[in-house]
């Protein structure tokens, strides 16, 4: 029989602290209006008074082991370009206060694309049998890197977490993960960046730039670079599952940037009802973006079992990145801003 990774539980957390536009409106020059219209953002959720991205993982993973109806998963898989300590990975330490005791854990980085990369490794570990069940984590402090200065950024990003639980299965069952796309281009690496802080800027004996312990990207070419690999991408993957683009119930795209996703979805055809949006009451998270959007979503039973779903994301590398799967039927999950 042929083995597939299918999706048993999901959960997701912000932070308690919001930030409004009026916010930034009072320390920016910007206004409520200016960023809703590029954005479609009206508030994002921070991290404060310690809190950090291993934090928001644990809770995550906790809330989608308890919408599995499990207590311990095989392996953990944590997406993040905001991990608690440059060294060691965050997952092993999240792993342990989960009580997971000596599973394997480890983090990936690919920024926004990161959690559909781990959501394939994910599927090959229990593909390959190295495991029955692994727990999937995006989770994001993206606040702590941004510029307080910067009104772009600073209006468009949140912090957050979502976690998917998978197990063992079969690809006729519902939530079955059925095809994958992904692609990088190191070409692009400066259009989103933190400049320092690594290897490269270490080693070198001059000072760098205060500014660039920040993060950066180059917001034109990142809207035009995105719209184009997460429309092909969405193409190629349907085309892998065997389905139409009319077939399409749910499409989630990286809430980056509402523009981005209705500029997609028209690209592809896909009618915008069926776009599953967050991105007004968090932000742009990063890697945690798609399971926040999707565990926002079915926790307001949206999310029908047999939908057929296509995720799709661009993040810095470049990288990009798509997901064919069908929804499961599962517990209606805790709502992620509770």
């Amino acid at each position: 029989m042929t083995t597939a990774a299918v999706l048993a539980g999901v959960g997701a957390t912000v932070p308690p602290r919001v930030v409004t536009n009026h916010d930034l409106a009072a320390r920016l020059d910007t206004s409520d209006e200016w960023i809703r219209q590029r954005t479609g953002i009206a508030e994002r959720r921070v991290v404060d008074g310690g809190l950090s991205t291993g934090d928001l993982a644990t809770e995550a993973g906790m809330r989608a082991l308890k919408n599995a109806g499990i207590s311990s998963v095989d392996q953990l898989i944590l997406a993040t370009t905001t991990p608690d300590r440059p060294c060691p990975a965050t997952a092993p330490t999240v792993a342990s206060r989960m009580g997971l005791d000596t599973i394997p854990a480890f983090d990936i980085s690919a920024v926004c694309s990161g959690f559909l990369y781990a959501l394939q490794m994910g599927t090959a570990s229990i593909a390959a049998g190295h495991a029955a069940s692994v727990l999937v984590i995006g989770a994001e402090s993206f606040s702590t890197i941004l510029d307080p200065h910067d009104r772009t950024t600073a209006a468009i990003f949140g912090d957050g977490a979502g976690a998917m639980v998978l197990r063992r299965g079969s690809p006729d069952e519902d939530g079955a993960f059925l095809a994958f796309d992904a692609g990088s281009d190191g070409g692009l690496a400066d259009l989103i960046t933190v400049r320092s802080g690594g290897a490269e800027q270490r080693s070198r004996t001059t000072q760098p730039d205060p500014h660039d312990a920040f993060f950066r990207m180059e917001g034109k070419q990142v809207y035009i670079n995105a719209v184009r690999r997460m429309t092909e991408s969405s193409r190629a993957v349907t085309a892998k599952a065997g389905w139409a683009i009319s077939d399409i119930d749910r499409f989630v795209g990286h809430q980056a940037n509402k523009r981005i996703i209705h500029t997609v979805a028209e690209q592809l055809d896909v009618d915008l009802t069926r776009a599953v949006l967050n991105i007004e009451n968090v932000g742009n998270t990063a890697a945690a973006s798609i399971p926040l959007a999707l565990v926002d979503s079915a926790s307001r039973n949206e999310m029908r079992p047999g939908d057929r779903t296509v995720l799709t994301a661009f993040g810095g590398g470049a990288t990009w990145a798509s997901v064919a799967m069908t929804w499961p039927e599962i517990d209606t999950p805790t709502s992620p801003m509770t």
